[in-house]
């Protein structure tokens, strides 16, 4: 299993941005990688070990902001089409 953070956070004040901040950290302290800059990702080998980090994540939210959490299978996250132009 992937499980997927996607988020869109406030960074007007500098409280906002201190919070966006330590979600991100919190994010890749629990194991996930940044796909893109509010796009993050972490391979899960089993839904009960997906489950517990969604569950962390969930902790961790911040106070404002919209935050979308998916879990998709290997088989899915295979089937997506990546393109690089540049």
């Amino acid at each position: 299993m992937w499980v997927l953070v996607l988020f869109d956070l406030p960074t007007e004040s500098k409280k906002q941005r201190k919070a966006a901040s330590l979600f991100r950290k919190d994010l890749l302290k629990d194991g996930f990688t940044m796909f893109q800059f509010s796009i993050y990702l972490r391979f899960c080998p089993s839904q009960e070990n997906a489950d517990v980090h969604i569950l962390r994540t969930k902790k961790s939210l911040p106070a404002e902001g919209k935050v979308g959490i998916l879990a998709i299978t290997d088989k899915q996250w295979a089937r997506m089409e990546l393109f690089y132009k540049g």
